[in-house]
Parts: C-alpha cells; structure tokens; sequence
C-alpha cells in the first residue's frame, strides 16, 4: 500500500492524538502541529499530501491557512473540520478552496473516507472570493442540515439552476436567499414569487410584464419579474402550480435567454438564475400530465430536499431561542425563557407546519405567556394535546414487553451469563433498527441509540458482523 503523508493541525491535544491513532492504521503517515506558525515552518523542509485543519486555533486559524494554501500551493487538498457548523462557516470553508469540512463531533470512519476521497481526487481550483455574511436565520446543527449548508457552499461559486423541494414551512425561501448571497450574483437583485398566491390569467404578466394598451386596464407598461432580475436570481416559490401554458413559456426563457412581454414585438434578453421550489412530487405530476417532463429536467439540475423538524429535532430549542428573542425584539419586550420541561415538549410534538410554525408559536408564546419563564402547561393546546400519552397503550407495551422478557428468562433457565447473552441480543437488534431507521446515518443512530459514533462502530463491527 502506498504510503501518503497526512499533516493534521489542532491546538487539542486529544483530537490530534484521537486522529494520529486512527489514521497509523491506514496508508496515511500521520504528523501532527499545534499551531499554523509550525505549519509554515515545516514547509521550508516538506510538504503533505493532505491537509486536516481545525477552524479555531492560537495565531493564524484555520480559514487563514486555506487562503494561504490555496494561493501558495493550489495543488494540495485541505479538509477543515470545525465545532462551529453554520452556514457561513461551511460556504467560507468552501469560498476559500477547502477540499471537504468534517463537523465535530465527527465520525472517525467518515474523516479517514474523507481524506481518501481528497488524497485520490486532488484539486487545483484556487477560489479566493470572499464571502458577505448574512443573517443567522439558517439554524441548525443537525446533520440533514449540515448537509444543506453543505451543497449551498459548493454551489456557492455556481449559477446552475436548483429545484429546491420540501414540506410547506421548511425555509424554502431562506435556502433560495441564502444561495443567492452566495453566489457570483450576490450584487444583483434577488426576486421572489409565489405562484399559488397569483391568479392563473395573471401570471404570465407578473412573470414576463406587459406593455402599455396590451390588454384592457394596462395603461401603462409594467416590468416583470425576469426583467427585475436580470443579472440576479428569481426564485419561483410553488413552481408545481404554474399553469401549463405559462410553463411552455418558462422553458423558452430558460433554453433562449430572452421573452417577449405580453403585448410586445421585440424581444427582451436576460440573464437571470432560476431557483425554483415545490413541496409537490412533481415527477408524479410530470406522469399526470400536469407539469411538463423537459422543465422540470431543465430545472431538476440540481435538487435540494430539506428536512421537516420533526427530523431534526436536535435543532429546536436553537431554533426556538432565536424565534424567542427575535419576537422580543420586533415587540420591544423582554425575552421569554423556556423551561427544560418546555423544551422537551416542544422536541415530542410533530410540526405539521415545520419551521414556520414554530416560529408562530414563539411570536404566540412572547405575547400570551405571562412569566418571563415559560412552562409546558403555558404552551398552545395542540402541543400539549400532542404530547399526552396515550396511558391503555404504554400498558399494554409494558406488559408485552414484561411477558417477553419473562418467557426469554424462562427459557434460558438452564444457561449461564444469561445478562450478558440478552443484553447482547437487545443491543443487536436496537442498532440494527437505528441503522434502518436512519438509513445507515451513523451519527444519527448513534445519537438515538445514546451512543457515541465510536461506540457504534465499534459495535456495529462486533454484533453485525
């Protein structure tokens, strides 16, 4: 096996150790710093094939050695690992050139994978952009979301088209914002449109304009919304309720760069970045008849599918904390707290609405609650009413669940270390359900099942093999 060198940098004395005796066991040969100071240092006599850099560092952090590693040595793959995953970290990880970032805490099967990846695939794209920070209103520590803010990042220096789906209320329109800020059309205009809020006879004006006199109370021209972002981004909320014929239009804009306004005889061109977004199936739609095959291709470049909450729920109480003070500021009032008991209620309930209910609970909870700190039974009724058991079925689920341990113990009656053997049993069976359930997500098993993704390793290599 080839051997490869691998530079790790942490000012943590435990990452570094965890990471050089995980990497000694592979084709990686394994130096690690403290400091970036000493990186530079190293230089003058090596260089690594990869580079692992933490973000937060004493002197020159993480971000600074990519920028001097991407202008100086363009040829060398740098993976950025960071405790800090929000989305500005992850397009500026990106932004500056980096290879991959891994979250911490991180799977150390995910972080020898990863440096393999940029070992075999070396890159030598210099992208020294900066990034204009926006709002924190993208939250979220969780990993669907680590993933969102992951395909925003490498697009972040592309104009190709998104089909962003999703349930209503998961922040569709955030996601299009937050595209749209970073990329190469951040200067220009971003313009938004809701095609189930606008009336079929009206959209193809709202979309392309008109001019003055084309048709009965158009007394003078107006400009459509592709005109307004010409340069920019134009994200077309609820594209699966446009109506056929403005569709067949939309597909010309799109293959052609230029439209006529309703009423006009000469062309106009454009250039402008569609993102569009539909909580629809619309490849269902497409066999129904209902939405045209070749646009949705044309819009289908690359597809985005955020998660409801309810399968993120590590990110409610972030989530609610900033609706929380966010409410407070908009009323000018003090920031309401949330219990502990609280927080778990609002963890259970299902949100049906996603994002934005929650947000409407806050702004509700800011103004109806009457303490500054907020109890489970001063939260609206349908989150109680959806967190109160059901108390004839956890019964019944006892008492099966009691029978069968009894009938296991009854059998084994006669055997030795019998703990040992059912504990092993129930922890077989409970890790193969996380992994199912998760789809093979280790962290995500893992945080279920209470474990750590070492642990989960360690024990998925025992008990399934």
């Amino acid at each position: 096996m080839t051997t490869a060198k691998l530079w790790v940098i942490d000012d943590d004395p435990s990452i570094r150790w965890v990471l050089e005796k995980t990497f000694n066991d592979t084709e990686f040969q394994v130096r690690c710093f403290n400091e970036t100071e000493q990186v530079y240092k190293a230089f003058a006599e090596d260089a690594p094939d990869v580079l692992l850099s933490d973000i937060r560092m004493p002197g020159d952090d993480g971000l600074t050695l990519l920028k001097k590693m991407t202008r100086e040595r363009p040829d060398l793959p740098v993976v950025i690992m960071t405790a800090h995953s929000d989305l500005d970290t992850a397009v500026n990880v990106f932004k500056g050139g980096a290879f991959e970032y891994l979250a911490k805490p991180f799977d150390l099967d995910d972080a020898v994978a990863t440096v393999r990846k940029a070992y075999q695939q070396r890159q030598s794209q210099p992208q020294l952009t900066e990034v204009r920070r926006t709002p924190p209103t993208l939250i979220g520590d969780s990993a669907s979301m680590q993933d969102v803010f992951r395909v925003i990042g490498r697009l972040s220096k592309s104009s190709v088209s998104v089909l962003i789906t999703g349930e209503t209320g998961t922040g569709k329109e955030l996601i299009a914002n937050a595209l749209h800020q970073h990329s190469p059309r951040a200067e220009h205009a971003f313009v938004a449109l809701n095609m189930a809020a606008i009336p079929a006879e009206l959209i193809e004006s709202e979309l392309f304009g008109h001019e003055k006199g084309a048709f009965t109370g158009a007394d003078k021209r107006r400009v459509g919304r592709f005109e307004q972002a010409n340069h920019g981004t134009l994200f077309l909320d609820e594209i699966g309720d446009m109506p056929l014929p403005v569709q067949t239009r939309l597909l010309r804009v799109l293959a052609e760069g230029q439209f006529y306004p309703v009423g006009a005889h000469q062309p106009l061109n454009v250039d402008v970045r569609v993102i569009a977004a539909t909580h629809k199936n619309l490849e269902q739609a497409v066999t129904r008849g209902e939405f045209r095959e070749d646009l949705f291709h044309r819009l289908n470049v690359i597809q985005l599918k955020l998660p409801a909450l309810r399968e993120r729920t590590e990110d409610i109480p972030q989530l609610a904390d900033y609706f929380l003070q966010r409410s407070a500021q908009e009323l000018a009032v003090n920031t309401k707290q949330l219990s502990d008991d609280a927080v778990a209620a609002l963890c259970r309930y299902n949100w049906p609405g996603n994002v934005r209910q929650l947000e409407n609970v806050c702004r509700w909870l800011t103004v109806m609650a009457p303490g500054q700190a907020v109890q489970t039974h001063e939260l609206p009724d349908e989150l109680q009413q959806k967190n109160e058991p059901d108390v004839s079925l956890e019964v019944n689920e006892a008492a099966s669940w009691g029978d069968t341990i009894d009938a296991e113990l009854r059998r084994r009656v006669h055997q030795h270390d019998v703990l040992t053997a059912l504990n092993e049993e129930l922890e077989r069976r409970a890790l193969r359900f996380a992994l199912e359930r998760f789809g093979g997500h280790k962290q995500k098993a893992a945080r279920w099942l209470g474990w750590g993704r070492n642990t989960l390793t360690r024990k998925t290599k025992l008990l399934l093999k």
